[in-house]
């Protein structure tokens, strides 16, 4: 049997890779990735700059290891919707193996490239592998996806029986011989127009398992009490690598559960299973890339404030906080969870600004800017989403950097004119003495925390409805 294995962006590995595998079973394996001009066009890459040099070493990493194993990952430029199909009648392929994705996007894809393939008597089989469960099966005693979290993770819990860890990937036949294609080599950061981010962490399946050995040899020992600490390099830095499936989260898991064990692994697994409800989620609601999930916020009273939008873009709000995360965003394409919920809190509830286009903004800079996460943490922020923080909970800036950057390492870090503000103003230093003030190049704070949250209150009350948490 003759198999096409599509690479899509999403799973740039060759280790516990079931369409790889199953491919060289069957027989004949060819490997395709697709340069989509919806990505790869320089207009629309230059508007993912972080996210694409991270693909871009990844895709190389991956026809490297393709390489080792005997085979050849053939790059071939144009719309997947046309050229998967063509090639795959052209090549006279039995049957087109990839990745299920969760998002509309793919989705809408895949059942135009199902109905092309179908129509030319080619099977199109798409595979498990971005989550730990099927998205969609995962339901409560009703039949329906769940709306909070707990209920979900015990039912995810008992259901998850990973079994034995894959093997290495197996040798690969030859590409066969004698097809004509047009292909091209992976481009270039300068082809595309993207500067190089020293910064950014680089890709690859090497990569991710020598991130991940770090991880399990270190960090996750104190995960549970240093994953807060801003100050800290206390969290995984696995984002970006589950993102482009260079590491799997089945592997993960099962790396992690089979780890030294330690308190703190349960609650690392537990993160792995909120990543897991978003996805989940999504696959459900794929309406909430456009909208809340609580309908009630339907029409938000959210303000046109283009100052304050720039301030908190630029990381000028006066707020150190927020500030460094703003500025640790267009740097290394990463920002802290910690600093990403009190950046977000500000933007949504001190300035009254669309969570919406926080959420477009973050999607723009992140390396590991996934759909289903980005949504679902921007929508728990501003309180419009599933199992989502009180509406009426509202992050003080001062107090999050006090409790989770008590020295101001990481406000020092990304805000540089703070350097010689003493450690008892640094998270608030328009209250430094004034000589100290004036040689301080950091603007006042744009909004009152005190004025601001009851701005919110009496307008989220004024929409939402006294007594309708």
């Amino acid at each position: 049997m003759r198999s096409i294995v599509w690479f899509r962006g999403k799973d740039l590995r060759v280790t516990d890779h079931g369409p790889l595998a199953e491919a060289a079973a069957a027989g004949e394996v060819i490997p395709l990735f697709v340069l989509d001009p919806w990505f790869f066009a320089p207009a629309r890459a230059r508007e993912l700059p972080h996210r694409m040099q991270f693909l871009l070493d990844s895709l190389r990493a991956l026809e490297a290891d393709l390489a080792r194993l005997g085979s050849r990952l053939l790059v071939v430029a144009g719309r997947s919707v046309e050229v998967v199909p063509r090639l795959a009648s052209q090549w006279r392929a039995d049957q087109v193996l990839a990745h299920r994705w969760v998002e509309p996007l793919g989705r809408e894809r895949d059942r135009r490239v199902t109905l092309a393939l179908g129509s030319a008597g080619i099977a199109f089989h798409l595979l498990e592998g971005e989550t730990l469960l099927p998205p969609g099966s995962v339901r409560n005693g009703q039949g329906d996806m769940f709306r909070v979290f707990t209920p979900f993770s015990r039912s995810c819990w008992t259901r998850l029986d990973l079994g034995q860890r894959p093997p290495g990937p197996p040798p690969l036949p030859m590409v066969p011989g004698g097809l004509e294609v047009e292909v091209v080599p992976i481009p270039s950061l300068a082809e595309l127009g993207i500067p190089f981010n020293a910064r950014i962490q680089p890709g690859g399946e090497g990569q991710a398992q020598a991130r991940m050995q770090a991880f399990l040899e270190g960090p996750i020992g104190t995960y549970g009490t240093d994953r807060d600490r801003m100050d800290r390099a206390g969290t995984s830095r696995l984002s970006a690598d589950l993102k482009f499936g260079t590491l799997p989260a089945r592997r993960l898991w099962q790396a992690a559960a089979a780890s030294e064990p330690s308190e703190s692994t349960p609650r690392f697994l537990n993160e792995l299973l909120w990543r897991e409800f978003s996805h989940h989620l999504l696959w459900e609601r794929p309406d909430l890339l456009e909208g809340p999930f609580r309908k009630v916020f339907q029409g938000f009273p959210w303000r046109d404030d283009a100052a304050g939008w720039q301030a908190w873009t630029e990381g000028r709000t006066g707020y150190p906080v927020v500030d460094a995360a703003a500025r640790q965003l267009r740097a290394e394409g990463f920002v802290h969870n910690r600093a990403r919920m009190v950046a977000a809190s500000f933007l949504t509830k001190h300035l009254l600004i669309d969570y919406r286009l926080g959420e477009a903004h973050y999607l723009k800079w992140l390396t590991d800017g996934d759909w289903a996460q980005n949504n679902a943490g921007w929508q728990w922020s501003a309180g419009c989403g599933c199992d989502a923080q009180p509406w009426f909970r509202i992050f003080n800036p001062v107090t999050q950097g006090k409790r989770f950057d008590p020295e101001g390492s990481y406000v020092k870090r990304w805000l540089p004119e703070l350097a010689n503000c003493p450690v008892a103003h640094i998270h608030e230093p328009w209250k430094a003495p004034g000589s100290l003030r004036l040689r301080l190049d950091y603007p006042n704070p744009i909004v009152d925390h005190a004025l601001a949250r009851e701005r919110f209150l009496a307008t989220a009350k004024g929409h939402l409805g006294q007594g309708r948490p």
